[in-house]
């Protein structure tokens, strides 16, 4: 039985629990969250693909280096999220003298979650979209634009964005509005219509 047919079916716990037992359980879970986290590191950060995969691997050490601690009690894909977001951030306080361009990769799923939510017509041409909602989240201060990031693009509940930022769920939702508030503000500022 190969390693991939011995983490089927298992949850992520499950896997951390393996993983302690036998460090190649720990392959299953970077499998599960290698591609999620890449996309998030550059969406949060704006570094280049090779600067990701660096962030992306000094994660994945973290994780292994962690797994002992992690609390059952959180959900561990929260518990990765938060990780990844002190390891940007860490990475960020590094290279602050160092000028970075956005490179997002956005999907049109992703960008339907954003524009329904914030109503904006869904036929509008997804290039046109695409370009823009770049254009506007780049010009978002970093907290409103991680916050639109992991509620709109990562698809994360209110309880995981609190588990991630360590924030009360209160101060996540206000939190959520006003990026929203923002959002729509620099839309108007920069004169796109959506």
């Amino acid at each position: 039985m190969t390693m991939d047919e011995k983490c089927q079916g298992k949850t992520d716990e499950e896997l951390v629990a393996l993983s302690l037992e036998d460090q190649g359980y720990f392959w299953c879970l970077i499998k599960r969250y290698e591609a999620k986290l890449m996309r998030y590191i550059i969406r949060i950060s704006g570094v280049s693909k090779e600067e990701a995969e660096d962030i992306l691997q000094e994660v994945f050490i973290k994780i292994y280096q962690n797994l002992n601690s992690f609390d059952s009690g959180l959900r561990f894909s929260s518990w990765v999220y938060r990780i990844t977001h002190n390891q940007v951030i860490s990475n960020y306080r590094k290279l602050q003298a160092r000028p970075q361009n956005v490179n997002w990769e956005l999907n049109e799923e992703m960008l339907n979650n954003i524009a329904s939510d914030l109503n904006i017509e869904r036929e509008v041409n997804n290039q046109y979209l695409r370009e823009n909602i770049k254009k506007v989240l780049n010009n978002l201060d970093k907290k409103y634009r991680e916050i639109l990031i992991l509620r709109f693009f990562e698809e994360k509940t209110y309880e995981e964005i609190s588990d991630i930022l360590k924030k009360p769920m209160g101060t996540i939702a206000t939190l959520i509005n006003r990026a929203k508030k923002h959002f729509k503000q620099e839309v108007e500022k920069q004169g796109i219509n959506f």
